[in-house]
């Protein structure tokens, strides 16, 4: 798919018309094609906090038999702030960027020394710790405290640059927060996620078939129109 010609920023009066039937029909198709993944059945900050750093980089099916060993292992921040290191790493096996799971104890001894042992409900308190960034910081707070925070993943900057025609990293994350109906935050993050790993994907996106095609920007940049191709055919 051609992504559609940037000629400026997407105007704020064009973005707002686009937002509305984006999220009513995102949040429809979501309640129907929901991927039935684990850290979806827990509100435990903790347990959000391992999926999305095992995620970083990392896809969802290789991750899904090491978020259950993990955490059968380290069930609390307590248990990971005593792991050993060699022991950490071979829980982690096989999933690469080995660094994560020593982040991943750093940021639970700190939450212990800090924190009394529990996970900071606040964005600057999620950002200063090393290992957790912008994204990870809103996905903690909109999957496990129900916050309308802005995540921002690859899938979602994808989907969002294509609907909206935006550009710029700041752009997408002004949408990102933009998109989000007040007390949906989690719906409408997991809806996005799952709509770019599933439909609007980076090499293949099923455009002729995509409910939100009627108001994507880029969709009609996605494919000659069929007169195109019937002069092509006859030019070939």
């Amino acid at each position: 798919m051609e992504t559609m010609p940037q000629t400026s920023t997407t105007s704020q009066a064009a973005a707002a018309r686009l937002v509305r039937p984006f999220q009513r029909t995102l949040l429809r198709w979501y309640g129907r094609h929901q991927r039935p993944l684990p850290w979806r059945k827990t509100r435990d900050p903790y347990k959000i906090l391992v999926s999305e750093i095992m995620l970083q980089q990392t896809q969802v099916d290789r991750v899904i038999p090491k978020y259950h060993e993990f955490l059968r292992r380290y069930p609390t921040v307590h248990e990971l702030a005593r792991a050993r290191v060699r022991e950490l790493r071979n829980v982690w096996y096989p999933l690469g960027y080995n660094v994560r799971p020593l982040r991943l104890r750093t940021i639970a001894r700190r939450v212990i020394r800090q924190h009394g042992g529990k996970i900071p409900d606040s964005y600057d308190g999620l950002i200063a710790m090393d290992g957790i960034g912008r994204y990870t910081a809103g996905a903690v707070l909109s999957f496990a405290f129900n916050r309308d925070a802005a995540t921002l993943d690859t899938n979602v900057a994808r989907l969002l640059q294509r609907y909206f025609g935006a550009s710029t990293n700041r752009r997408l994350w002004e949408l990102a927060q933009r998109v989000i109906p007040r007390g949906k935050g989690y719906e409408i993050n997991q809806a996005m996620m799952d709509f770019g790993a599933a439909v609007c994907t980076a090499r293949r996106p099923q455009c002729s078939t995509c409910v939100l095609r009627r108001s994507c920007r880029s969709y009609p940049y996605a494919q000659p129109p069929a007169a195109s191709r019937a002069r092509r055919r006859r030019r070939d």
